[in-house]
């Protein structure tokens, strides 16, 4: 069965990545997606492009992080090999935890790790998400709640207290992580807390990496319209928010939706598209060619290494 449904992981990830990726630009002509792009001015695109690529990396310091936490530490670029492929897939796959978990246990079982490990990674990536969500959020929400309460339409303590809960939830986490050595029993589930200094780690880079997307929104947003760092921030906490609730592929049409109802009054189609072509399409293009070369690569290791254990039998 192992044989089966491996390569099946495979070619069920790279068949709905293309597909994907084909019914998202079969929504624009040429002509539309060309001119988008053109309209941003060539400075906020490669910012845009810097911002997207500064969040990939920080994605791949949530692996990092996620190996030493099972206690199977390998070597940097093992931990970007892994996570790029699998989160430049899972974020236009949907239900990025299984897609993305998938293509995940598809790299780390080759790398000696089991099952319940893998499984502890996906569980600590999508930890450090949640907290990052938290701090980004929570920061916007204080920093400019003002701003907060004009695009959401809530009151000004209500932002506050938001705001308040945000952040305190981390605080929660890195207390429990300095004090609880047992495993956390939450409902039915048991969690494993992480060392202080990992769930530190958590904190500062999740918060990085969703600071980093909302600069690659804001890039793109500044082009057409006069809009704060904090503004777009906001709007893309709650964007993002309801994308991962919802589980549409890569967010698609709920976070266009979500800007635009909450920063009306603006034609943001053309800057939306060019951040979906930056975050999203291009990174899922790399994706789908490293995810293809890595399986060409590994295939060949395999048929060498049981042609080398034949001639030694032999």
């Amino acid at each position: 069965m192992r044989k089966i449904w491996k390569p099946l992981i495979a070619v069920v990830a790279i068949g709905l990545a293309a597909f994907l990726l084909y019914r998202t630009l079969s929504r624009y002509s040429m002509d539309e997606l060309l001119a988008a792009v053109f309209a941003i001015p060539a400075g906020r695109l490669v910012a845009a492009g810097g911002f997207a690529a500064a969040s990939y990396i920080c994605l791949s310091g949530f692996d990092y992080l996620a190996l030493r936490y099972v206690g199977h530490p390998l070597p940097y670029y093992k931990a970007l090999w892994a996570s790029f492929t699998s989160l430049s897939l899972g974020h236009n796959i949907g239900l990025a935890f299984l897609s993305s978990g998938a293509v995940r246990y598809r790299f780390y079982t080759r790398w000696g790790l089991n099952a319940e490990q893998v499984a502890k990674i996906i569980v600590f990536c999508g930890t450090t998400v949640g907290l990052g969500l938290l701090v980004l959020g929570g920061a916007a929400l204080l920093l400019r709640s003002s701003l907060a309460v004009e695009i959401t339409g809530l009151s000004q303590s209500i932002v506050i207290v938001l705001g308040i809960a945000c952040l305190a939830l981390p605080a929660i986490y890195l207390v429990l992580s300095a004090f609880v050595r047992k495993s956390l029993k939450i409902w039915r589930w048991k969690l494993d807390m992480p060392p202080l200094r990992l769930a530190i780690g958590q904190v500062i880079i999740g918060s990085v990496n969703f600071a980093c997307v909302a600069a690659c929104l804001h890039q793109a947003l500044a082009a057409v319209t006069d809009v704060a760092y904090v503004g777009v921030a906001s709007v893309y906490v709650i964007a993002n928010t309801t994308a991962l609730i919802s589980h549409v592929p890569g967010g698609l049409g709920v976070i266009e939706s979500v800007v635009m109802y909450l920063l009306p009054g603006q034609d943001l189609i053309g800057p939306l598209l060019v951040f979906r072509f930056v975050y999203f399409l291009i990174p899922l293009c790399m994706g789908i060619v490293v995810f293809l070369l890595t399986e060409l690569v590994f295939r060949r290791s395999h048929v060498r290494g049981a042609l080398v254990e034949a001639t030694a039998r032999g």
